[in-house]
C-alpha cells in the first residue's frame, strides 16, 4: 500500500507541478516565477491539509522530495519552451491545464482523505470530505492568486464540485472496499465528471454582466 500511495502522489505531484508552470509560462514569468508556480501549486494543498489536520510542520517542509519533483518538473518544461514556445497556442494550453489540473484534482483529492484517515481521531465523513476538497483545489488556487487571475475553481466548468463528488464517494467507502480501489475509484469518478463538464461546458449558475 505505501508503494501505491507514494506513487500515486508523484504524479499528481507532477501533474499539478506542470499546471503552475504551464500557467506562469502562460503569464511570461521568468524562471523563477515558474518554478515557484509549480512548486506551490504541488505542495499548496498538502500544507493547507496539514496545517488543519495538525500536522507541523507540514509534511512538505520535513521530507522535500515533493517540492524537488515539483522543481524539476518546471525545469523540464520550462527548457524546451526556450526554443519553441508552444504555449503561445491556445488550444495546446487548454488541453494540457485541463488534463494536468484534473489529474492532480483527482489525485490530490483522495491522498487527503487518506492522510485525514492516518492522522486524524475524528474520522467522521465530513472531516475527511472537507480535508479531502481542500487538499485537491488548495494549491490551485494559491497558482491562480500568485499569477493575477481569478481561482480556476470559480470560473472554469465544474472543478470544486468535481472534488466534492469524488470526496464524498470516498468517504462513504472508505471502510467498505480495499482503500486503493476507493483511491482509484475517486480519482476515476473526478477525472470523469471534469471531462462530462469540459465536454457538455456544464457550469454553475453565474450572474450575466450588466
Amino acid at each position: 500500500m505505501d508503494i501505491f500511495v507514494t506513487v500515486l502522489e508523484l504524479i499528481g505531484t507532477v501533474a499539478f507541478a506542470a499546471s503552475g508552470a504551464l500557467t506562469a509560462m502562460k503569464k511570461h514569468m521568468d524562471l523563477l516565477g515558474i518554478v515557484v508556480l509549480g512548486v506551490v501549486t504541488a505542495i499548496g494543498g498538502g500544507i493547507i491539509r496539514d496545517l488543519i489536520l495538525g500536522a507541523t510542520p507540514p509534511f512538505a517542509f520535513r521530507d522535500p522530495v515533493s517540492a524537488f519533483v515539483a522543481i524539476g518538473t518546471s525545469l523540464l518544461l520550462f527548457i524546451p519552451q526556450l526554443r519553441r514556445p508552444l504555449m503561445r497556442n491556445q488550444k495546446v494550453f487548454d488541453l494540457a491545464m485541463f488534463f494536468m489540473d484534473s489529474l492532480g484534482l483527482g489525485i490530490f483529492t483522495v491522498m487527503g482523505i487518506w492522510i485525514a484517515m492516518d492522522l486524524s481521531p475524528d474520522r467522521s465523513r465530513f472531516l475527511l470530505t472537507f480535508v479531502g476538497v481542500i487538499t485537491g483545489v488548495g494549491g490551485g488556487v494559491i497558482r491562480d492568486v500568485l499569477a493575477g487571475q481569478t481561482p480556476y475553481i470559480f470560473v472554469k466548468h465544474i472543478y470544486a464540485c468535481a472534488s466534492l463528488v469524488g470526496a464524498v464517494i470516498c468517504a462513504f467507502l472508505w471502510k467498505l472496499l480495499p482503500e486503493y480501489a476507493v483511491m482509484l475509484l475517486g480519482v476515476a469518478i473526478i477525472l470523469f465528471i471534469r471531462i462530462l463538464s469540459a465536454h457538455f461546458r456544464w457550469n454553475l449558475p453565474r450572474v450575466n454582466r450588466v
